[in-house]
């Protein structure tokens, strides 16, 4: 039986540059340019050259992860103009077993400004604040040279390579394993 997500954060999460909040039909626009990316298209359920219906169906979607006790999803915003730069999420479905797994993008556009690692640290300590989590999983492909180190910069450590672990687009693909074993002090810190 899958064991209930805590609300939404009082405050929202935040490090650095980003801090993350519920995913809004404001975000329609950061929504539409990830959709520009082909690779995004291949790994999701937002679908290629997305236009405006199919965008505001992704965040639809996205809004109701919490509720379907999928897990969190949230819009990756600038601090400073509350504008998404980007999409991160905790997914809980492994909760029970005190495990969950993690996942980040970000616009083309607002790409190489550290916006990933910030939403991953942001992401990483709020997820320290989920009764019973204890690790959180990141699967990285193992030619992602810039998600390796938004890992490596938020903390997470390599722990194995996956081989022929999942389908993207019509390809089996490795995957690299990263993972954050959670203090267990109650602390709400990593």
């Amino acid at each position: 039986m899958p064991r209930p997500l805590p609300p939404w954060p009082a405050t929202p999460p935040a490090h650095g540059a980003i801090v993350l909040r519920e995913v809004a039909l404001r975000d329609v626009d950061m929504v539409r340019e990830l959709s520009t990316d082909p690779y995004i298209a291949q790994t999701g359920t937002l679908q290629a050259d997305a236009d405006g219906a199919h965008a505001r169906a992704w965040i639809d979607r996205q809004s109701a992860r919490r509720d379907e006790g999928v897990g969190f999803s949230f819009a990756m915003a600038d601090a400073a103009t509350g504008d998404a730069v980007g999409h991160c999420g905790l997914w809980l479905t492994e909760l029970g077993q005190g495990r969950a797994t993690a996942g980040y993008v970000v616009a083309p556009s607002a790409r190489g400004h550290g916006y990933a690692a910030d939403a991953l640290a942001a992401l990483t300590a709020f997820a320290a604040t989920v009764p019973g989590l204890h690790r959180v999983a990141l699967f990285i492909e193992p030619w992602n040279a810039a998600s390796i180190r938004t890992a490596e910069r938020a903390g997470y450590e390599r722990e194995g390579l996956l081989r022929s672990y999942v389908t993207i687009g019509d390809q089996r693909c490795d995957m690299l394993v990263y993972a954050m074993v959670l203090p267990s002090d109650g602390s709400g810190h990593p």
